[in-house]
């Protein structure tokens, strides 16, 4: 049984899922992956289905919603599914290979061997580390993770980041329930918690690729939801109302 497991969201990801999911099982440490799918009508599940049938039973596993439900919510998932389970230290990847798999055990090390309680795939914490992203693109993710760290004084440098290790204690600490956002600001949120809840965070540097297959999903009112979220977030931190699970489980019994 691993201790690991990368939970992988999905909408329309044929082109990608089977090679993302073999470069993860050809890494010498054991993960285990989660696909969270949402409906794809190209038929994503379907080959993740055959996949578990004929080779990998019993390390990969699918969770299927109907319906294009958001980033956010399929993560809370995939959280909720692993925590009913044994893992100990649970990713957030996605499936386009614009996250390296082979940097999932420099992720899994900076909490297992350094003790961090979150790591953070990170784009700029030495430079900007993006490859063949337009540069509207590129100064648009940028200069919103300077945003996010001037009003909320988080001090981690890609703040909108999907590619994630969490200590379970970390996400048995979160009230899940009470994460509001559904698309990118949805991983502001998770960190900005943490943050706030006491967990320490490491960045570890990584390259990001934009996707050669399939379509992006970046639109936006993504963007928009995380520019004024923000200001919600630092209101709720201002307010003391992230607390941890624990807390509010006392408070309402």
């Amino acid at each position: 049984m691993s201790d690991s497991i990368v939970l992988i969201p999905t909408y329309n990801e044929k082109e990608n899922i089977e090679n993302i999911i073999r470069a993860v099982f050809a890494l010498e440490k054991d993960f285990h992956i989660l696909v969270i799918d949402d409906g794809s009508p190209d038929g994503t599940a379907s080959i993740v289905h055959t996949l578990i049938s004929e080779e990998f039973t019993g390390r990969l596993f699918i969770e299927e919603r109907k319906g294009k439900l958001g980033l956010g919510t399929a993560y809370i998932h995939g959280f909720k599914w692993a925590l009913a389970r044994s893992y100990d230290y649970i990713f957030e990847m996605d499936a386009d290979f614009s996250h390296n798999p082979e940097d999932l055990p420099r992720l899994y090390t900076a909490c297992y061997d350094e003790g961090y309680d979150l790591s953070v795939g990170s784009r700029y914490s030495t430079g900007v580390n993006v490859v063949n992203w337009p540069m509207g693109r590129v100064l648009m993710s940028y200069f919103a993770s300077k945003y996010v760290r001037f009003i909320t004084g988080l001090n981690v440098k890609d703040t909108t980041a999907g590619f994630v290790c969490y200590r379970r204690k970390v996400l048995e600490t979160i009230d899940l329930d009470r994460i509001r956002f559904k698309g990118y600001a949805f991983q502001i949120e998770m960190k900005y918690t943490a943050y706030v809840l006491g967990f320490s965070i490491k960045e570890v540097s990584v390259i990001f690729v934009n996707r050669r297959l399939g379509t992006s999903k970046m639109n936006s009112s993504i963007f928009g939801e995380a520019f004024f979220g923000v200001i919600d977030l630092r209101w709720r931190k201002a307010t003391g109302k992230i607390k941890p699970q624990s807390e509010l489980i006392a408070h309402t019994s």
